[in-house]
């Protein structure tokens, strides 16, 4: 409720205010159309004590039985016409929801169920008199309380649908939209009998059909009654809820002719200003086992509906009953009836608004969610891809004028607040700040490696943890700037050529590339030869075995034996690391999985091979033979994969070891130098020649052998 100005009642002044106009509009109880409710007016805006409320609430029970009284016996006449005094007694009742905690709300409800004029409005929803009629159900919608409901379907709700019926089709008046629909939003809000009725007397149809309004208010009442429908109604009801649906997957005619309509859905506005998990707690008292495997079975080919509202709605709904059935202990229904496989082609389809759904969905039953390659790819994003981002952050209105202005990744990441005003037609300047702040989190988050291979991104957002200067980095990219051309960067490029016209940040940057110099230029002071990272759970025989080799070579070299729980020991590690000079990295089964999807950087092996690229080591993944690259790493260690890898044989270690050392020096004659055993150089090209494909995926980097 919106109290506005705040005003005690307990002082003389405003007490004695209320009570004056009680007790002068209940010497006029007579002239019931002049009453003009003024107290109801202050109530909303000041404090007010016990007394007072129930003066307030005796005399306007008063007001309503007496006025009751009078309709019922036709004894109106002096009053006016029936709808005029049913359109002040909806004025009362619209104000008296307005205050504050809503008890004089409920007892006019009551009031009016009591006294008979419940039963009055529901037999004038059959009047032939439209304005009586359109009066009666505009109050009824306002009075639709769940003692009320009850008392509908008691008395026959079939009364109550059929103005709805009438007022299907009467789309010049939006009035009448509104009032329907917002009386099937609070009839599906009841029981399973009660939806069940709504839908045999032909609600679910109207219901559907004023789906193609373009009013924003009757959209907003049916995508409430739909969410309703799916609490209240039941497996029946609810299966010929999603019937219609399902009817727009077998009849392709049918769903060519939906998609091609402009006329928005009533289901996208509600999916995305509602998540599904206020829905599974909500739908635990009446469904505490949520829907039944028959039901969500009939659900899953509308998952493969190509009417993105039809795919968003069964999105929504697997994705509530994923969390009603984890709770309970039940997600293997998921696995009965196939939808896996339909959940995860979702996540790869361009409907984002779906996808984000059937990804929380495969999460919340324990499932792997496939990850979409082209997501963060921004700088190679189509037209229809920018057109999906910004209804993925809630840009809906403006999504198609994108779309008209061919606006693609690249445009996308150049765009300004003076493009959004004039271009777009974004006029409103909040909406505009916004909408930057979501491009700025994209570009923070975006992968540039189809435009840069040097770390440019990685560099910038190891700037500073309080600002993420990776947002400068297509800017100085589309400037010619890398890391093997930012050593020479001036303050003048940074403004000129880049465009970073925060002057603030410019010495920033320029201050983290002299330092990344004065780290170059000290790189030979390094007192660590190489420094070995693995995974501890199948990693750690290979590492010290390198590492015994290593020295037994004269190499220093430091692995870490402890256990990494200890904050102080993480801090050393790290210092460890930028002390090294070559990286050795031990690739075992899995030992990279729990870098995908890690944004924060939390995993070791994660942290450590970022610090490594950052600090510019020499980077020598070592490979065994059930290793696979995972299909998505993060950004920041992506170019992990385009590094020469050595593979690993315990057959010939020796060679291995050579193999290490020589990509340590970088030239070939620490091999020669440093074979122990005495292979002949035909040996060693034999060995080389091994096939490449028993080592890794196709895209994983070229391979030395030893």
């Amino acid at each position: 409720m919106i109290f506005g100005t705040e005003k005690s009642l307990h002082d003389g002044s405003s007490s004695e205010s209320l009570r004056s106009i009680v007790n002068t509009m209940m010497k006029c109880e007579d002239d019931l159309l002049d009453i003009k409710f003024d107290d109801l007016d202050l109530m909303r805006v000041v404090v007010y004590n016990a007394v007072d409320v129930e003066n307030v609430v005796k005399k306007y029970s008063s007001y309503l039985k007496n006025t009751i009284d009078l309709l019922v016996c036709d004894e109106y006449a002096q009053l006016g016409a029936p709808n005029e005094v049913i359109d002040k007694i909806f004025d009362m009742i619209c104000k008296a929801w307005a205050v504050p905690n809503c008890k004089l709300g409920y007892v006019l409800c009551n009031t009016l169920r009591d006294s008979g004029g419940l039963e009055l409005l529901m037999n004038n929803c059959m009047s032939s008199d439209q304005s009586l009629q359109f009066s009666s159900a505009r109050l009824l919608e306002q009075c639709l309380t769940t003692e009320n409901r009850e008392y509908v379907l008691d008395k026959g709700v079939e009364k109550v649908v059929n103005v709805v019926c009438e007022y299907k089709t009467q789309i010049s008046s939006v009035d009448k939209l509104n009032v329907s629909a917002g009386i099937l939003e609070n009839l599906f809000k009841h029981t399973e009998i009660m939806c069940s009725d709504v839908i045999k007397l032909g609600g679910l149809d109207v219901l559907l059909y004023k789906g193609r309004n373009q009013d924003t208010e009757t959209l907003k009442h049916c995508a409430s009654a739909l969410a309703n429908l799916s609490l209240y109604g039941g497996p029946e009801s609810q299966d010929k809820m999603i019937k219609p649906i399902v009817v727009l997957v077998t009849n392709k005619e049918d769903e060519v002719a939906a998609k091609n309509s402009r006329s928005p859905d009533p289901i996208n506005p509600f999916v995305t200003t509602h998540t599904p998990t206020e829905f599974d707690e909500s739908n635990m008292a009446p469904h505490s086992l949520g829907q039944s495997q028959k039901w969500l079975e009939r659900l899953v080919p509308v998952l493969s509906s190509t009417r993105e509202e039809a795919c968003n709605l069964a999105a929504f709904h697997f994705c509530m009953e994923a969390g009603i059935k984890k709770q309970l202990g039940m997600t293997s229904v998921f696995k009965a009836i196939n939808v896996i496989e339909p959940l995860k082609e979702v996540t790869r389809s361009g409907n984002t608004l779906a996808s984000k759904l059937a990804a929380k969905t495969l999460k919340l039953i324990g499932e792997e969610v496939p990850h979409r390659n082209n997501q963060e790819k921004v700088p190679l994003w189509s037209v229809d891809d920018v057109h999906e981002w910004a209804k993925r952050i809630d840009f809906f209105e403006f999504a198609e004028y994108f779309s008209a202005n061919l606006v693609d990744g690249d445009i996308l990441l150049h765009i300004n607040e003076d493009n959004l005003k004039y271009d777009i037609g974004m006029q409103n300047g909040l909406q505009r700040k916004r909408f930057m702040r979501e491009l700025d989190n994209l570009k923070q988050s975006a992968d540039y490696s189809s435009k840069d291979s040097t770390g440019l991104h990685s560099f910038l957002k190891s700037i500073d943890p309080m600002f993420d200067y990776s947002v400068y980095t297509y800017p100085m990219l589309n400037a010619g700037i890398n890391m093997n051309t930012i050593r020479s960067l001036t303050a003048d490029q940074l403004l000129n050529d880049c465009k970073i016209t925060n002057t603030i940040h410019h010495p920033v940057i320029l201050n983290a590339i002299k330092g990344m110099k004065l780290r170059e230029s000290s790189s030979d002071k390094k007192t660590t030869d190489v420094f070995i990272s693995y995974r501890r759970s199948n990693g750690s025989e290979l590492a010290s075995l390198i590492k015994v080799y290593l020295e037994i070579r004269g190499y220093q070299v430091f692995i870490d034996v402890l256990k990494l729980e200890n904050g102080h020991f993480g801090n050393n590690l790290v210092n460890h690391l930028k002390q090294a000079k070559n990286f050795v990295l031990v690739l075992t089964q899995n030992s990279l999985d729990r870098c995908v999807g890690d944004n924060e950087c939390n995993d070791w092996i994660h942290k450590e091979i970022v610090t490594a690229m950052q600090n510019q080591l020499n980077i020598i993944p070592i490979v065994v033979d059930d290793f696979t690259w995972p299909e998505m790493l993060p950004e920041d260690m992506r170019n992990l994969q385009t590094y020469d890898v050595v593979q690993w044989s315990h057959d010939i270690q020796d060679m291995c070891i050579d193999s290490i050392e020589t990509a340590m020096h970088g030239d070939s004659s620490a091999v020669q130098e440093g074979t122990s055993d005495g292979l002949s150089s035909d040996l060693l090209t034999e060995v080389m020649a091994i096939p490449r494909s028993r080592v890794a995926p196709e895209n994983r980097g070229p391979t030395i052998y030893g």
